[in-house]
Protein backbone atom coordinates (compact mmCIF):
# COMPACT_ATOMS: atom_id res chain seq x y z
CA UNK A 1 0.00 0.00 0.00
CA UNK A 2 1.40 3.38 -0.98
CA UNK A 3 2.37 5.74 1.83
CA UNK A 4 0.36 8.85 2.61
CA UNK A 5 1.49 11.93 0.65
CA UNK A 6 3.54 14.39 2.71
CA UNK A 7 1.46 17.14 4.32
CA UNK A 8 2.34 20.71 5.20
CA UNK A 9 0.35 23.51 6.77
CA UNK A 10 0.64 27.14 5.65
CA UNK A 11 -0.55 29.04 8.69
CA UNK A 12 -1.11 32.52 10.06
CA UNK A 13 -1.92 34.21 6.76
CA UNK A 14 -4.93 36.07 5.48
CA UNK A 15 -6.49 33.43 3.21
CA UNK A 16 -8.89 34.37 0.40
CA UNK A 17 -11.49 31.63 -0.06
CA UNK A 18 -14.56 31.52 -2.34
CA UNK A 19 -16.70 32.22 0.72
CA UNK A 20 -14.65 35.21 1.87
CA UNK A 21 -11.39 36.10 3.57
CA UNK A 22 -10.23 34.29 6.70
CA UNK A 23 -7.84 36.16 8.99
CA UNK A 24 -5.12 34.06 10.61
CA UNK A 25 -6.19 31.20 8.35
CA UNK A 26 -4.36 28.16 7.09
CA UNK A 27 -4.05 26.14 3.92
CA UNK A 28 -3.29 22.43 4.21
CA UNK A 29 -1.35 20.85 1.37
CA UNK A 30 -1.15 17.09 0.94
CA UNK A 31 0.98 16.04 -2.01
CA UNK A 32 -0.26 17.99 -5.05
CA UNK A 33 -3.66 18.86 -3.57
CA UNK A 34 -5.30 21.07 -1.02
CA UNK A 35 -6.57 18.98 1.88
CA UNK A 36 -9.30 19.48 4.45
CA UNK A 37 -7.28 18.25 7.42
CA UNK A 38 -3.67 17.50 8.34
CA UNK A 39 -2.02 14.99 10.67
CA UNK A 40 -1.01 16.41 14.03
CA UNK A 41 2.69 16.16 13.21
CA UNK A 42 2.49 17.93 9.80
CA UNK A 43 5.18 20.62 9.46
CA UNK A 44 3.92 24.20 9.50
CA UNK A 45 5.09 27.25 7.54
CA UNK A 46 4.38 30.51 9.36
CA UNK A 47 3.09 33.08 6.87
CA UNK A 48 1.87 35.67 9.37
CA UNK A 49 1.56 39.11 7.81
CA UNK A 50 1.01 37.62 4.35
CA UNK A 51 -1.98 36.89 2.13
CA UNK A 52 -2.60 33.58 0.35
CA UNK A 53 -4.64 33.66 -2.87
CA UNK A 54 -5.26 31.05 -5.58
CA UNK A 55 -2.72 30.70 -8.36
CA UNK A 56 -3.45 33.08 -11.22
CA UNK A 57 -5.03 31.87 -14.47
CA UNK A 58 -4.17 33.69 -17.71
CA UNK A 59 -6.46 32.89 -20.64
CA UNK A 60 -4.79 35.30 -23.09
CA UNK A 61 -0.98 35.37 -23.26
CA UNK A 62 1.47 35.01 -26.16
CA UNK A 63 4.79 34.45 -24.41
CA UNK A 64 7.32 35.70 -21.90
CA UNK A 65 10.89 35.39 -20.71
CA UNK A 66 12.13 36.26 -24.20
CA UNK A 67 10.21 33.33 -25.71
CA UNK A 68 7.08 33.10 -27.85
CA UNK A 69 4.37 30.46 -27.64
CA UNK A 70 4.32 30.40 -31.45
CA UNK A 71 8.05 30.08 -32.13
CA UNK A 72 7.76 26.45 -33.12
CA UNK A 73 9.73 24.87 -30.27
CA UNK A 74 8.51 23.29 -27.06
CA UNK A 75 11.55 24.69 -25.24
CA UNK A 76 10.50 28.25 -26.02
CA UNK A 77 6.94 27.61 -24.92
CA UNK A 78 8.10 26.11 -21.64
CA UNK A 79 10.48 29.02 -21.04
CA UNK A 80 7.56 31.41 -21.37
CA UNK A 81 5.43 29.24 -19.09
CA UNK A 82 8.17 29.19 -16.41
CA UNK A 83 8.50 32.97 -16.56
CA UNK A 84 4.81 33.51 -15.91
CA UNK A 85 4.77 30.86 -13.17
CA UNK A 86 7.44 32.84 -11.36
CA UNK A 87 4.98 35.73 -11.40
CA UNK A 88 2.14 33.68 -9.94
CA UNK A 89 0.40 32.41 -13.08
CA UNK A 90 0.07 28.70 -12.43
CA UNK A 91 -2.41 28.03 -15.26
CA UNK A 92 -1.91 29.31 -18.82
CA UNK A 93 -3.79 29.09 -22.11
CA UNK A 94 -1.34 29.81 -24.92
CA UNK A 95 -2.44 32.43 -27.45
CA UNK A 96 -1.40 32.40 -31.10
CA UNK A 97 -1.10 35.36 -33.45
CA UNK A 98 -2.28 35.70 -37.07
CA UNK A 99 -0.34 33.54 -39.51
CA UNK A 100 -0.79 31.28 -42.53
CA UNK A 101 -3.33 28.55 -41.87
CA UNK A 102 -0.83 25.71 -42.25
CA UNK A 103 1.59 27.47 -39.87
CA UNK A 104 -1.16 27.92 -37.29
CA UNK A 105 -2.10 24.26 -37.64
CA UNK A 106 1.51 23.21 -36.94
CA UNK A 107 1.67 25.52 -33.94
CA UNK A 108 -1.59 24.06 -32.66
CA UNK A 109 -0.25 20.52 -32.96
CA UNK A 110 2.79 21.41 -30.84
CA UNK A 111 0.80 23.35 -28.25
CA UNK A 112 -1.77 20.56 -27.98
CA UNK A 113 0.99 18.14 -26.93
CA UNK A 114 1.94 20.52 -24.12
CA UNK A 115 -1.71 20.71 -23.06
CA UNK A 116 -1.81 16.91 -22.88
CA UNK A 117 1.35 16.98 -20.75
CA UNK A 118 -0.27 19.42 -18.32
CA UNK A 119 1.99 22.39 -19.08
CA UNK A 120 -0.81 24.41 -20.71
CA UNK A 121 -4.56 24.60 -20.13
CA UNK A 122 -5.51 25.04 -23.78
CA UNK A 123 -5.05 27.11 -26.92
CA UNK A 124 -6.51 30.51 -27.81
CA UNK A 125 -6.46 31.43 -31.51
CA UNK A 126 -6.25 35.22 -31.86
CA UNK A 127 -6.52 35.77 -35.60
CA UNK A 128 -6.54 35.39 -38.52
CA UNK A 129 -10.33 35.87 -38.52
CA UNK A 130 -10.24 39.54 -37.50
CA UNK A 131 -10.99 42.93 -39.03
CA UNK A 132 -8.31 44.73 -41.05
CA UNK A 133 -9.80 47.94 -39.64
CA UNK A 134 -8.88 46.85 -36.11
CA UNK A 135 -5.93 44.57 -36.76
CA UNK A 136 -3.65 45.96 -34.03
CA UNK A 137 -0.40 43.97 -34.06
CA UNK A 138 -1.55 41.45 -36.66
CA UNK A 139 -0.29 41.24 -40.23
CA UNK A 140 -3.00 42.56 -42.55
CA UNK A 141 -1.78 40.43 -45.47
CA UNK A 142 -2.61 37.27 -43.53
CA UNK A 143 -6.09 38.21 -42.33
CA UNK A 144 -9.13 36.38 -43.68
CA UNK A 145 -12.86 36.19 -43.19
CA UNK A 146 -14.09 33.63 -40.62
CA UNK A 147 -15.19 30.89 -43.00
CA UNK A 148 -16.64 28.18 -40.72
CA UNK A 149 -14.78 25.49 -42.66
CA UNK A 150 -11.44 27.16 -41.93
CA UNK A 151 -12.37 27.81 -38.31
CA UNK A 152 -13.15 24.10 -38.06
CA UNK A 153 -9.73 23.24 -39.51
CA UNK A 154 -8.02 25.20 -36.74
CA UNK A 155 -9.95 23.65 -33.90
CA UNK A 156 -9.42 20.20 -35.43
CA UNK A 157 -5.66 20.91 -35.58
CA UNK A 158 -5.74 21.51 -31.83
CA UNK A 159 -6.93 17.92 -31.19
CA UNK A 160 -9.53 18.89 -28.61
CA UNK A 161 -7.38 21.50 -26.83
CA UNK A 162 -8.79 24.66 -28.47
CA UNK A 163 -10.43 26.74 -25.76
CA UNK A 164 -11.11 30.08 -27.48
CA UNK A 165 -11.10 31.76 -30.90
CA UNK A 166 -11.16 35.55 -31.27
CA UNK A 167 -13.32 36.68 -34.21
CA UNK A 168 -14.53 39.85 -35.86
CA UNK A 169 -18.05 38.46 -35.95
CA UNK A 170 -19.36 41.12 -38.35
CA UNK A 171 -17.24 39.70 -41.19
CA UNK A 172 -18.75 37.25 -43.70
CA UNK A 173 -19.14 33.87 -42.00
CA UNK A 174 -18.74 35.38 -38.54
CA UNK A 175 -22.12 34.46 -37.08
CA UNK A 176 -22.02 30.94 -38.52
CA UNK A 177 -18.51 30.54 -37.05
CA UNK A 178 -19.77 31.62 -33.63
CA UNK A 179 -22.44 28.93 -33.81
CA UNK A 180 -19.86 26.35 -34.91
CA UNK A 181 -17.58 27.19 -32.00
CA UNK A 182 -20.42 27.06 -29.51
CA UNK A 183 -21.46 23.64 -30.82
CA UNK A 184 -17.91 22.37 -30.28
CA UNK A 185 -17.57 23.79 -26.78
CA UNK A 186 -15.02 26.42 -27.82
CA UNK A 187 -15.36 30.02 -26.63
CA UNK A 188 -16.25 32.48 -29.38
CA UNK A 189 -14.62 35.74 -28.33
CA UNK A 190 -15.52 39.05 -29.97
CA UNK A 191 -12.40 41.09 -30.63
CA UNK A 192 -10.32 42.99 -33.17
CA UNK A 193 -13.72 43.98 -34.47
CA UNK A 194 -15.33 46.94 -36.23
CA UNK A 195 -18.84 45.74 -35.36
CA UNK A 196 -21.78 47.99 -34.60
CA UNK A 197 -23.84 47.65 -31.43
CA UNK A 198 -26.49 45.72 -33.33
CA UNK A 199 -23.99 43.35 -34.96
CA UNK A 200 -22.44 42.64 -31.57
CA UNK A 201 -25.83 41.83 -30.07
CA UNK A 202 -26.42 39.39 -32.95
CA UNK A 203 -23.10 37.66 -32.22
CA UNK A 204 -23.93 37.32 -28.53
CA UNK A 205 -27.30 35.82 -29.39
CA UNK A 206 -25.47 33.33 -31.64
CA UNK A 207 -23.32 32.17 -28.72
CA UNK A 208 -20.32 34.49 -28.20
CA UNK A 209 -19.36 34.67 -24.51
CA UNK A 210 -16.10 36.65 -24.20
CA UNK A 211 -14.90 40.14 -25.15
CA UNK A 212 -11.23 40.02 -26.18
CA UNK A 213 -9.33 42.81 -24.36
CA UNK A 214 -12.36 45.10 -24.05
CA UNK A 215 -11.87 48.64 -25.43
CA UNK A 216 -8.71 47.72 -27.34
CA UNK A 217 -8.97 46.98 -31.09
CA UNK A 218 -12.65 47.93 -31.33
CA UNK A 219 -14.66 51.15 -31.94
CA UNK A 220 -14.79 53.57 -29.02
CA UNK A 221 -17.92 53.93 -26.92
CA UNK A 222 -20.12 56.66 -28.41
CA UNK A 223 -23.29 58.24 -27.11
CA UNK A 224 -25.11 57.89 -30.45
CA UNK A 225 -23.21 54.91 -31.81
CA UNK A 226 -22.44 52.84 -28.70
CA UNK A 227 -20.68 50.15 -30.72
CA UNK A 228 -19.53 46.81 -29.34
CA UNK A 229 -18.37 48.07 -25.95
CA UNK A 230 -21.88 48.89 -24.71
CA UNK A 231 -23.31 45.61 -26.03
CA UNK A 232 -20.53 43.58 -24.40
CA UNK A 233 -20.78 45.32 -21.04
CA UNK A 234 -24.54 45.15 -20.74
CA UNK A 235 -25.04 41.45 -21.49
CA UNK A 236 -24.76 39.09 -18.51
CA UNK A 237 -23.57 36.27 -20.79
CA UNK A 238 -20.33 38.07 -21.64
CA UNK A 239 -17.08 37.98 -19.68
CA UNK A 240 -14.82 40.92 -20.54
CA UNK A 241 -11.04 40.64 -20.68
CA UNK A 242 -9.17 43.64 -19.25
CA UNK A 243 -5.43 44.40 -19.55
CA UNK A 244 -4.64 46.23 -16.31
CA UNK A 245 -1.15 47.57 -17.04
CA UNK A 246 -1.84 51.31 -16.99
CA UNK A 247 -1.05 51.53 -20.72
CA UNK A 248 -3.90 49.72 -22.45
CA UNK A 249 -6.62 51.28 -20.28
CA UNK A 250 -7.13 54.54 -18.42
CA UNK A 251 -8.08 53.76 -14.80
CA UNK A 252 -11.48 55.40 -15.35
CA UNK A 253 -12.19 53.09 -18.30
CA UNK A 254 -11.23 50.08 -16.23
CA UNK A 255 -13.45 51.25 -13.37
CA UNK A 256 -16.38 51.76 -15.75
CA UNK A 257 -16.02 48.25 -17.16
CA UNK A 258 -15.41 46.60 -13.81
CA UNK A 259 -18.36 48.14 -12.07
CA UNK A 260 -20.72 47.75 -15.03
CA UNK A 261 -19.86 44.10 -15.59
CA UNK A 262 -19.15 43.16 -11.97
CA UNK A 263 -16.40 41.00 -10.52
CA UNK A 264 -17.91 37.76 -11.83
CA UNK A 265 -17.78 38.96 -15.45
CA UNK A 266 -14.21 40.27 -15.62
CA UNK A 267 -11.08 38.28 -16.49
CA UNK A 268 -7.80 40.07 -16.03
CA UNK A 269 -5.37 38.98 -18.75
CA UNK A 270 -1.84 39.97 -19.71
CA UNK A 271 -1.89 39.65 -23.54
CA UNK A 272 1.84 39.42 -22.87
CA UNK A 273 4.40 38.90 -25.59
CA UNK A 274 8.01 37.67 -25.40
CA UNK A 275 9.30 40.67 -23.46
CA UNK A 276 7.23 39.96 -20.33
CA UNK A 277 9.68 39.34 -17.52
CA UNK A 278 12.59 39.91 -19.90
CA UNK A 279 13.09 43.62 -20.63
CA UNK A 280 13.25 46.28 -23.31
CA UNK A 281 14.59 45.56 -26.79
CA UNK A 282 13.62 44.34 -30.24
CA UNK A 283 11.27 41.38 -30.63
CA UNK A 284 9.11 39.61 -33.22
CA UNK A 285 5.37 39.13 -32.86
CA UNK A 286 4.52 36.66 -35.59
CA UNK A 287 5.93 38.24 -38.77
CA UNK A 288 5.98 41.77 -37.30
CA UNK A 289 8.86 43.62 -35.63
CA UNK A 290 8.19 45.03 -32.17
CA UNK A 291 10.19 47.48 -30.07
CA UNK A 292 9.75 47.43 -26.30
CA UNK A 293 10.71 50.70 -24.65
CA UNK A 294 10.11 51.48 -20.98
CA UNK A 295 8.04 48.30 -20.76
CA UNK A 296 5.62 49.29 -23.56
CA UNK A 297 5.54 47.12 -26.71
CA UNK A 298 4.79 48.84 -30.02
CA UNK A 299 5.07 47.82 -33.66
CA UNK A 300 8.14 49.25 -35.35
CA UNK A 301 5.97 49.95 -38.41
CA UNK A 302 3.09 52.19 -37.39
CA UNK A 303 3.52 52.29 -33.63
CA UNK A 304 0.44 50.27 -32.63
CA UNK A 305 0.52 48.72 -29.17
CA UNK A 306 1.71 45.13 -29.66
CA UNK A 307 0.49 43.13 -26.71
CA UNK A 308 2.00 43.88 -23.32
CA UNK A 309 4.91 43.08 -21.02
CA UNK A 310 2.51 42.58 -18.12
CA UNK A 311 2.56 39.74 -15.60
CA UNK A 312 -0.51 38.95 -13.50
CA UNK A 313 1.16 39.70 -10.16
CA UNK A 314 1.54 43.29 -11.36
CA UNK A 315 -2.06 43.38 -12.60
CA UNK A 316 -3.24 42.02 -9.23
CA UNK A 317 -1.26 44.54 -7.19
CA UNK A 318 -2.38 47.41 -9.40
CA UNK A 319 -6.04 46.36 -9.13
CA UNK A 320 -5.91 46.38 -5.32
CA UNK A 321 -3.59 49.33 -4.62
CA UNK A 322 -4.33 51.75 -7.50
CA UNK A 323 -7.80 50.76 -8.68
CA UNK A 324 -8.90 50.13 -5.07
CA UNK A 325 -10.81 46.97 -5.93
CA UNK A 326 -11.61 44.51 -3.11
CA UNK A 327 -9.10 41.67 -2.90
CA UNK A 328 -11.90 39.09 -3.06
CA UNK A 329 -13.18 40.60 -6.33
CA UNK A 330 -9.71 40.68 -7.87
CA UNK A 331 -9.20 37.00 -6.97
CA UNK A 332 -12.37 36.15 -8.88
CA UNK A 333 -11.18 38.12 -11.90
CA UNK A 334 -7.63 36.79 -11.94
CA UNK A 335 -8.28 33.17 -10.94
CA UNK A 336 -11.84 31.85 -10.60
CA UNK A 337 -13.42 33.43 -13.69
CA UNK A 338 -10.74 32.48 -16.24
CA UNK A 339 -10.55 28.99 -14.71
CA UNK A 340 -14.30 28.61 -15.23
CA UNK A 341 -14.12 29.85 -18.82
CA UNK A 342 -11.26 27.48 -19.64
CA UNK A 343 -13.19 24.58 -18.13
CA UNK A 344 -10.57 23.81 -15.46
CA UNK A 345 -12.36 25.20 -12.39
CA UNK A 346 -12.77 21.67 -11.03
CA UNK A 347 -9.00 21.70 -10.44
CA UNK A 348 -7.82 25.31 -10.13
CA UNK A 349 -9.02 28.87 -9.58
CA UNK A 350 -9.86 28.72 -5.87
CA UNK A 351 -8.47 27.41 -2.59
CA UNK A 352 -10.70 24.42 -1.84
CA UNK A 353 -10.01 20.87 -0.62
CA UNK A 354 -9.44 18.48 -3.50
CA UNK A 355 -8.18 21.12 -5.92
CA UNK A 356 -4.57 21.48 -7.04
CA UNK A 357 -2.36 23.19 -4.47
CA UNK A 358 -1.78 26.20 -6.73
CA UNK A 359 -1.38 29.36 -4.71
CA UNK A 360 0.36 32.71 -4.45
CA UNK A 361 1.77 34.30 -1.29
CA UNK A 362 1.66 38.11 -1.17
CA UNK A 363 3.05 40.45 1.47
CA UNK A 364 1.14 43.27 3.14
CA UNK A 365 1.78 45.52 0.10
CA UNK A 366 0.51 42.79 -2.28
CA UNK A 367 3.97 42.13 -3.65
CA UNK A 368 4.54 38.52 -4.69
CA UNK A 369 6.67 36.56 -2.21
CA UNK A 370 5.88 32.93 -2.99
CA UNK A 371 4.34 30.68 -5.65
CA UNK A 372 3.26 27.06 -5.28
CA UNK A 373 2.10 24.83 -8.13
CA UNK A 374 0.70 21.36 -7.46
CA UNK A 375 2.15 21.36 -3.94
CA UNK A 376 5.71 22.29 -4.95
CA UNK A 377 7.23 25.70 -4.40
CA UNK A 378 8.11 27.54 -7.63
CA UNK A 379 9.26 30.42 -5.41
CA UNK A 380 9.54 29.61 -1.72
CA UNK A 381 8.49 32.47 0.57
Amino acid sequence: MAGRAASKVLSGARVVLPTGTVQNGRVIVEGERIAGAAPADAPSVDLSGHCIVPGFVDMHVHGGGGASFTSGTAEDVLRGVRTHREHGTTTIAASTVTGEMDVLARQAALLSELVQQGDLAGIHFEGPFISPCRKGAHSEDLLRDPDPAEVRKLIDAAHGTARMVTLATELPGGIDSVRLLAEHGVIAAIGHTDATYEQTVEAIEAGATVATHLYNAMPALGHRTPGPIAALLEDERITVELINDGTHLHPAALELAYHRAGADRVAFITDAMDAAGFGDGMYDLGPLAVEVRDGVARLVDGGSIAGSTLTLDTAFKRAVTIDRLPVEDVVRSVSANPARLLGVDDRVGSLEPGKDADLVVLDADFTLKGVMRKGAWVIEP
